[in-house]
């Protein structure tokens, strides 16, 4: 009977013994280790809440830029004709232009339905309502394509930014990518009015909504269709404000938005009226508070759907714990107290000149107290997401409890006696400092109890450091 070794799979030599001798006593040989058995190669896994590359081999154009106008007739030909020419020389995949004409009553309509006829990849959509977000959300949704981008048709936005925009869209890293002005690597030619409205309203979009993201209103911002196609029909803004509230949603939902520094120059002739397009924008945050608040928009059930796993380093207890933080915490807090209290002497010396000095010390209290919590929130405490409203309005009755410390404290040093200005400083430093210790406490075992969120699950990337804005 022969064996098989099966290890090697060959047979083992046969030991045979002359006829003419007794057979021999066979030498015990030494156990042999069991070789090792070859192991097969894992698999590479995709890391949780990747998503997939864009196809770019797909019959249909890979890139879809919308265009919005109206009346737009003296500059919409040189836009087509500049984007063409840089999207076939530089973009390797197949596009598609898409003039989204918003009722205009000029000559736009004519004038893209011939370039049309002359460029093969541009279409052109009529609309009979005016509104850029009303524009977008149409044209997007009914798009074939698998990348979808929008850029104002005053093209301030220098083109050399479209490619690393689409990039992390086409190779899964990012849902959506947005040009910003307001970073240290973005270089921006226009006038201080639009500079501070701009950072004024994207200050406001980071206290009162807790918005990461750096521009809300920079005309430059690509999409994934497959996140667009669920993230699209919960949006109501049918104009200016519908950049926002796709940011806000997409960042609520769990998103990654990656950010991209533009260069940017102003457009003198641009028909955009800033100062009533920002009150158009602040309505749209009050609406969008109230329809987060109330439910309106299924966030749970869409972050559950889209939302990128969270990292590895998220699972480490160590580095959420409240007590291992602490002294951390401190450090953070004692700074942005600092900036917090010289910022109210600042405010309450201006206002003395002229106020009471109860309603000068609340009205320099109120807004330190609102940037106070804000800066806690994202800085001391790492919230990220969750519901900045509800944090703002336990930040107002810490912000009273301050009010009765250092209100009541004025009102006990006048009545002793009549302090000059540099007295009245004093009081309320003291008291200030007082509340300070009150507000941490407050913050740290009511208004912000919880473990904090790691920077590393942040959602939002830049392709550069950013500035804060």
């Amino acid at each position: 009977m022969t064996l098989t070794d099966s290890t090697s799979g060959s047979l083992p030599d046969a030991a045979v013994a002359p006829l003419s001798f007794p057979p021999r006593q066979s030498r015990p040989q030494p156990p042999q280790p069991p070789q090792p058995q070859p192991r097969p190669r894992p698999r590479p896994q995709r890391s949780a809440g990747r998503r997939a590359p864009v196809n770019t081999r797909t019959a249909v154009p890979v890139l879809d830029v919308t265009i919005p106008v109206f009346n737009e007739e003296r500059d919409l030909e040189e836009c087509l004709h500049r984007l063409h020419s840089h999207l076939r020389e530089s973009f390797p995949h197949s596009f598609r232009i898409t003039v989204a004409d918003n009722a205009s009553t000029d000559g736009t309509l004519k004038i893209a339905e011939r370039l049309a006829r002359e460029l093969p990849e541009l279409v052109v959509v009529h609309l009979g309502e005016k509104g850029r977000g009303n524009a977008l959300r149409k044209v997007w949704l009914a798009s074939p394509s698998p990348v979808l981008a929008y850029m104002d048709v005053d093209l301030s936005t220098d083109l050399a930014a479209l490619a690393p925009l689409l990039a992390p869209l086409i190779s899964g890293h990012s849902d959506l990518a947005i040009g910003t002005r307001l970073t240290r690597s973005s270089r921006v030619v226009r006038g201080p009015k639009r500079e501070f409205i701009s950072r004024t309203y994207n200050l406001m979009l980071h206290s009162f909504m807790g918005a990461r993201f750096s521009d809300a209103q920079c005309g430059f911002k690509a999409i994934r269709a497959d996140v667009a196609q669920q993230i699209l029909p919960h949006t109501l803004d049918n104009s200016w404000f519908f950049d926002t509230e796709l940011l806000v949603l997409a960042e609520r939902c769990g998103l990654r938005v990656h950010e991209v520094p533009v260069d940017w120059t102003d457009d003198p002739d641009s028909s955009v009226d800033v100062v009533r397009t920002a009150l158009a924008d602040m309505r749209g945050m009050a609406r969008l508070t109230r329809d987060l608040v109330y439910g309106r928009i299924p966030v749970p059930e869409l972050r559950a759907a889209l939302a990128r796993g969270p990292l590895p380093a998220s699972s480490r207890t160590a580095e959420q714990t409240r007590v291992g933080s602490l002294f951390g915490q401190l450090v953070r807090f004692a700074a942005i107290g600092g900036a917090s209290t010289l910022a109210y002497l600042f405010i309450f010396l201006v206002g003395r000149g002229f106020l009471d000095p109860q309603v000068a010390n609340f009205v320099a209290l109120l807004i330190t107290a609102v940037a106070n919590t804000a800066a806690n929130r994202r800085f001391t405490f790492g919230i990220q997401g969750g519901n900045p409203v509800r944090h703002h309005f336990d930040g107002l009755i810490v912000f009273g409890i301050g009010l009765l410390l250092t209100s009541g404290a004025l009102a006990v040093v006048h009545s002793t006696t009549t302090p000059d200005r540099w007295a009245e400083v004093l009081t309320v430093v003291a008291a200030n400092l007082a509340a300070t210790a009150v507000r941490f406490l407050l913050f740290r075992l009511w208004v912000f109890r919880g473990p904090a969120v790691p920077a590393a699950t942040s959602p939002t990337t830049s392709s550069t450091e950013t500035a804060a804005s």
